[in-house]
């Protein structure tokens, strides 16, 4: 769902009510500079957090970003989004949660882009910390985060009004989630719709020209087909008492398609050894006593990838063909960010998830033939 609706986004096209002529690209990337003040509050998706959804967080944040000019051929397949690095500020109102600060490097894609006006979709992925993360002896009432370092992930619509040739108006609204993927208990993660206001100082600015509507074909020589081996590695808590992280490892086999330069299809098997199902096993009284447990599993994907470059956002779903021991639900779903170092060498962050709610997140590094 979250690949679908990027595609659809993504490739909306910034329907324009009129596009300037483009100059030729500048020597250097457009920059421009952002603060903006926001008001939030914490969306109650379980009953476990209602003590700490009372208060109305307040937040801040600054960022860089810099306009792509077509140097790179996703540029222009993209029509040209921005990219930037966003350090965001929460104060909870609530000496339960206390802080967060997060650092979420991000790319934006116009949707309407007028000489004046523009409105534009953001997609940010990071790093946050918390400041009064879950401790049993000093903060167990915080359900929501149990450890300082958290993935920081946002989806985000702005409206920017120029009043100058230097300085926009902006407002926003966000979805700003915050979670640590079942590495520590209890994570029911932190999920902020917030709005916000704010502007933005440009050094200069360059807008390019409308992109052909078909897409250049991929270069000579570039494969159709591929094959991508991986190995993983990750660790969760089983539960909020036992503190000990378990070892996860993987091992994950894809086939793929290159559909264009910005789309990638991808099918496979994945196999999966989870220590921490060895722990729940013993505390499982509702399974037949057995002298032996069986917790591998092996599921089959398939999944689609969004390719910036180097770089790809993918999301897949799994459905479990080996599992003896019944943990969670037949199916799975992962999302990720993918980067190719060279054309072989491959490093992935995924979240692998049952039914929404997170299992591990798995740090792997691949081959592609």
């Amino acid at each position: 769902m979250l690949g679908l609706l990027l595609s659809l986004l993504l490739t909306a096209g910034g329907v324009a009510a009129q596009q300037p002529d483009s100059a030729a690209a500048p020597a250097r990337a457009p920059l421009a500079i952002g603060a903006e003040l926001r008001g939030s509050f914490i969306i109650e998706h379980t009953a476990k957090i209602n003590h700490l959804t009372r208060s109305h967080p307040t937040s801040g944040e600054v960022r860089v970003e810099w306009q792509t000019t077509g140097r790179q051929p996703w540029h222009a397949a993209w029509r040209y989004p921005k990219t930037g690095i966003a350090v965001t500020y929460y104060d909870y109102h609530n000496p339960i949660l206390g802080y967060s600060v997060s650092v979420s490097p991000y790319a934006t894609k116009y949707i309407y882009r007028s000489p004046r006006q523009q409105v534009h979709f953001r997609l940010g992925v990071g790093m946050g910390y918390f400041s009064n993360p879950f401790s049993i002896t000093e903060n167990r009432k915080n359900t929501i985060v149990s450890s300082r370092f958290n993935a920081a992930i946002h989806f985000r619509f702005e409206y920017a009004l120029k009043l100058s040739q230097a300085l926009d108006a902006e407002a926003a609204v966000t979805l700003q989630h915050y979670s640590n993927g079942a590495t520590a208990k209890p994570n029911f993660g932190v999920n902020l719709p917030t709005a916000s206001v704010g502007v933005s100082w440009h050094r200069s600015r360059w807008v390019p020209a409308p992109a052909p509507r078909r897409l250049a074909p991929l270069p000579v020589g570039q494969r159709r087909w591929f094959v991508d081996l991986a190995t993983s590695v990750g660790w969760r808590q089983w539960g909020v008492y036992d503190r000990k992280r378990y070892l996860v490892q993987g091992v994950h086999a894809q086939v793929g398609r290159r559909l264009s330069i910005k789309n990638n299809l991808t099918a496979g098997l994945d196999y999966f050894y989870d220590r921490s199902l060895l722990q729940q096993r013993v505390q499982d009284t509702s399974a037949t006593q057995s002298p032996t447990v069986d917790v591998k599993k092996i599921g089959i994907v398939a999944g689609h990838e969004l390719l910036l470059g180097r770089l790809a956002f993918d999301w897949h779903i799994g459905w479990y063909l080996y599992a003896p021991y019944k943990s969670a639900t037949p199916y799975y779903q992962r999302i990720g960010l993918k980067y190719l170092f060279t054309d072989r060498l491959f490093g992935c962050i995924d979240l692998k998830a049952h039914r929404g709610s997170a299992d591990v997140v798995e740090w792997k590094v691949g081959v592609r033939l």
